[in-house]
C-alpha cells in the first residue's frame, strides 16, 4: 500500500510546478535521486496535555497500530533539542521567556552523570558509534540517563521502555531522581511520551528526534501589550470561535479508541487544515494595524515551522530513502508537508490513507 501512495505522490507532483520556467525548482527533479525517495509521514497531533481527565493512553491504541503498519524508520518530535535549550537560555535578551516556557531543566541528571548538555550530546555520540546489536539492560540504563543530561526525555523514555520491568530500576548512573522524571507518575499525557516514544520502543528504535524550534521567537520576543491586542482580534473572530467549539466538542466524544482514530483523521483531513489556517494565519494576514503585528505574527510562525522542517530532514538525512514519521501539534501540519514537498529527496506519505 505504501508503495502505491508514494508513486501516487510523485505523479501528483510531476504534473506541474509553481516556479517560473526556467528557474531551479527542486521539485523538477525528484526523479534524479539513487534510489527510493526519503517518505515522511507528518502526523498532525491534538496535545494531549489538553485532554479532558477522563482521556486514558490506552484509547492511543488503533492509532498506534495504524502507524506501527507505516513502520517509520525515524520518528521526529515537536520538543526542543538540548542543544537548542542551552542557546535559549544563554541568550534571553534575544529569546525573551523561550527557555523558562518550553525546556525542562537537567539539573538533576547533570548531577547524576556530572556532565553538561553539550558534554552529554558528545556521550551520546560515542555511545551510539559502538552501540551493540543487543543491548544489555545496563548499557540502556547509562543511555538513558545520558539523554536526560541532554535534555532529550523523550528518547530517555524510549530507553527505559525497551527495558523489561523488572530492569527498570535505579542503578548504573541512572539514579532515583531520574527514575522518578521516567515514571512520570501524575504527569499529563503527551504525545511526544504516549504516541512518539511508545511507538519507537514497540519497532525497536533506540531514540526519537526532537524537531521543534523557537529560535523564531527574536521576532516577538520584544512585542508589546498592543501585539497581544491585536492577537486577541485575531483569535477572537467568529470563525476562530466557531473551530474551538467544534474542537471541543469532537474531543469531548473520544471515549474510545475508534473515536480517538476517528479524531486524528479529521484532524489531518485537508478541509480541516484549510479551516484551522483560514481562521488563525490567514486571519493574521489580512489584519490591519499601524505595525501590521498580524504579519509579524505571521512572520514568527513561517519562520518557525520553515527550521523545524529543515530539523525534520536532517533527522534522516543519514538514511536516504528512510520512512520517517514527523509527530507535530496539527496547526503546523500543513505547512511543514509544504515545506517539505519542496525538497527534492522526500515524497510525502498520505496521513488519511495511513490511518484508514
Amino acid at each position: 500500500m505504501m508503495r502505491g501512495i508514494v508513486i501516487a505522490m510523485l505523479a501528483a507532483l510531476g504534473v506541474a510546478s509553481a516556479a517560473k520556467a526556467g528557474a531551479f525548482d527542486p521539485r523538477r527533479h525528484k526523479a534524479e535521486i539513487a534510489g527510493a525517495p526519503t517518505q515522511i509521514l507528518v502526523l498532525g497531533s491534538p496535545h494531549l496535555s489538553g485532554m479532558p481527565p477522563g482521556f486514558r493512553a490506552e484509547l492511543l491504541e488503533p492509532l498506534l497500530a495504524r502507524l506501527a503498519a507505516f513502520r517509520p524508520q525515524v520518528i521526529t518530535i515537536e520538543a526542543l533539542s538540548g542543544s537548542d535549550c542551552d542557546m535559549l537560555q544563554r541568550f534571553p535578551a534575544l529569546y525573551g521567556s523561550a527557555y523558562q516556557d518550553f525546556c525542562r531543566g537537567t539539573a538533576e541528571a547533570q548531577k547524576a552523570t556530572g556532565l553538561s548538555v553539550a558534554e552529554a550530546l558528545d556521550a551520546i555520540d560515542k555511545t551510539f558509534a559502538t552501540w551493540p546489536a543487543a543491548p544489555s539492560a545496563a548499557e540502556r540504563r547509562r543511555l538513558a540517563a545520558l539523554f536526560l543530561a541532554a535534555g532529550d526525555r523523550a528518547s530517555a523514555m524510549v530507553q527505559w521502555l525497551r527495558l523489561s520491568p523488572s530492569e527498570r530500576r535505579p542503578t548504573d548512573g541512572l539514579e532515583a531522581a531520574l527514575v522518578k522524571i521516567l515514571e512520570r507518575k501524575d504527569a499529563k499525557l503527551n504525545e511526544s511520551f504516549e504516541v512518539a516514544a511508545t511507538l519507537a520502543a514497540r519497532l525497536g528504535l533506540e531514540r526519537v528526534h526532537p524537531s521543534d524550534d523557537h529560535s523564531a521567537d527574536a521576532i516577538v520576543a520584544k512585542a508589546d501589550d498592543s501585539f497581544g491586542a491585536a492577537l486577541g482580534e485575531i483569535r477572537g473572530t467568529k470563525a476562530a470561535e466557531a473551530g474551538r467549539a467544534d474542537y471541543e466538542r469532537r474531543v469531548a466524544a473520544l471515549t474510545d479508541g475508534d473515536a480517538v482514530l476517528g479524531f486524528y483523521r479529521h484532524m489531518n483531513a485537508p478541509a480541516t487544515q484549510d479551516a484551522l489556517i483560514a481562521a488563525d494565519f490567514g486571519a493574521a494576514a489580512r489584519h490591519h494595524s499601524p505595525a501590521l503585528f498580524g504579519r509579524q505574527y505571521l512572520a514568527w510562525w513561517e519562520t518557525r515551522n520553515l527550521r523545524m522542517a529543515a530539523n525534520i530532514r536532517a533527522a534522516s538525512g543519514t538514511r536516504p530513502g528512510a520512512r520517517v514519521l514527523a509527530i507535530v501539534g496539527a496547526s503546523h501540519k500543513a505547512y511543514l508537508e509544504a515545506y517539505l514537498e519542496m525538497m527534492q529527496d522526500v515524497a510525502l506519505v498520505d496521513a488519511e490513507a495511513v490511518l484508514k
